[in-house]
């Protein structure tokens, strides 16, 4: 930064496109992006002679930038809403220098040096996730969807406390669930500090006009609403200021990819509703990309993940597509695991909302002794191996239901059989070599198993995972 600006002055060299003056190029780091405040605080801080504190300005605002002007030294420092910095050299003068100074996020390892790495190999990016939101450096254990007072009655440790955010319009929107606006985001987070956990919450804001409605993604009145919700949860995410995971719309990303498997050619409203995205392509490029632009920009606790499909007819078509959307800029990977248990689709279950009347031509009950020619954990992890390699992050497992094993296909309501806990929390290792980083167990429906109808399996099971658990590289 110091030969860019000084380069405005006196030619010292350097390029007006160069990077950042210190940064590594692409350094792979787990250092937050900083807020525009505290890359003008560090800026005086490294560069006292140029950005002197004394004749420092207040933050200032105008045109979608915050700034700071230095009398002294006639420069100032400016950084917008898209991340974009510039530095300005003669602002007294009737046409001052203007200097290109890279992004935001280019900063993050020299506002944040403590948290950042270059050496970062894949098989270590789990390890590094974890110790980023403050958990030891071992398979991490979640939970969704379960009151506080049931998880302690059982003197249950999540690692993660998860929750969907749900809903984008004046009939059915979370921002409404408590007052003020968006405080919800805080009572969870509340809920996940009693419980010494890691807040999550899965935005599904697309589903708020029907499962599956991807028009929505066209209409500039709903994505007005979507964008102004998507600002107020970061917004209340950066007031929490502790680590937070943040799950974008499962099941969008293979409705739109079976649309047309070039997400550029996609319309969305996006810059033309988002002016935090001003730079943003209107497609689904633009709108993933946002999605991940305005966590670095507005909330840098927040750490972000893409849920491949995991559609049928997608399986092993994914990764050019996630990739082209944005997921591989995020920090995790989200496996969806099942959304009911085994034993309800098995008896194509569908009282109280329960939804099981989906068919597949496999066994939705997987194959626990991986000699079964379809539905065998080891296919799951080979699936999930290509995922993480192809997207090059770590992978965590959400909604995995909570059924308990049975040789008798079914069940019944609140008990169906199923047997991904069981496996998950014996065969640990098996995770952390797909490239795991943790499992958030839920039932996706009332009408599942939970921990408070699966006679102890999870407080069993859990117990003893965390007494000998899966170290991450």
């Amino acid at each position: 930064m110091a030969c860019l600006v000084a380069a405005a002055l006196m030619a010292c060299g350097g390029s007006s496109t160069a990077r950042a003056d210190g940064m590594p190029a692409r350094a792979t780091t787990f250092a937050p992006t900083p807020s525009a405040t505290e890359l003008l605080d560090w800026a005086q801080t490294t560069y006292p002679t140029l950005f002197p504190v004394a004749s420092a300005s207040a933050n200032r605002a105008l045109n979608g930038y915050t700034y700071r002007s230095y009398g002294t030294t006639g420069f100032a420092l400016a950084i917008h809403t898209d991340g974009t910095v510039l530095g300005f050299v003669g602002i007294s003068t009737a046409l001052p220098g203007k200097v290109p100074l890279g992004k935001l996020s280019d900063y993050a390892c020299s506002v944040f040096p403590a948290n950042c790495t270059t050496t970062v190999t894949l098989a270590q990016k789990a390890g590094a996730l974890a110790a980023a939101i403050g958990k030891p450096k071992r398979l991490l254990i979640g939970l969704g969807d379960v009151s506080v007072a049931d998880a302690q009655a059982q003197g249950l440790k999540p690692d993660i406390w998860e929750f969907y955010l749900v809903g984008a319009d004046s009939r059915w929107d979370w921002r409404t669930w408590n007052q003020p606006d968006g405080a919800f985001v805080q009572v969870h987070s509340s809920y996940a500090d009693t419980m010494g956990a890691v807040p999550m919450f899965t935005l599904y804001q697309m589903a708020t006009q029907g499962n599956g409605n991807i028009s929505v993604l066209a209409d500039s009145t709903f994505m007005t609403r979507y964008w102004d919700n998507v600002r107020v949860m970061y917004e209340r995410i950066k007031t929490y200021g502790k680590p937070t995971l943040v799950h974008f719309e499962p099941d969008l990303w293979g409705y739109t990819q079976r649309v047309t498997s070039n997400p550029s050619q996609h319309f969305v409203q996006v810059a033309s509703v988002n002016t935090r995205c001003a730079t943003q392509p209107n497609n689904m490029v633009g709108f993933g990309n946002c999605l991940v632009q305005m966590a670095r920009d507005m909330a840098p606790n927040a750490k972000v993940g893409f849920p491949p499909s995991m559609f049928g007819d997608l399986i092993g078509k994914e990764v050019p597509y996630m990739n082209a959307v944005g997921a591989n800029k995020a920090d995790f990977i989200v496996m969806q695991t099942l959304d009911r248990d085994a034993g309800c689709f098995e008896l194509l279950y569908t009282a109280n909302n329960a939804d099981c009347s989906r068919t597949d031509p496999n066994p939705y009950y997987w194959d626990a002794t991986n000699t079964a020619s379809t539905s065998t954990f080891a296919q799951h992890f080979a699936v999930v191996r290509n995922l993480h390699e192809g997207i090059g992050l770590p992978v965590l497992w959400w909604q995995t239901p909570m059924g308990v094993p049975s040789t008798t296909p079914g069940g019944r309501e609140g008990a169906f059989r199923d047997n991904r806990v069981q496996y998950f929390l014996t065969h640990p290792a098996e995770l952390v070599a797909a490239g795991g980083v943790g499992v958030v167990f839920s039932a996706g429906n009332s009408a599942q198993t939970s921990i408070n109808t699966d006679g102890g399996q999870f407080r069993r099971l859990s117990g003893s995972y965390l007494a000998s658990p899966a170290v991450l590289p």
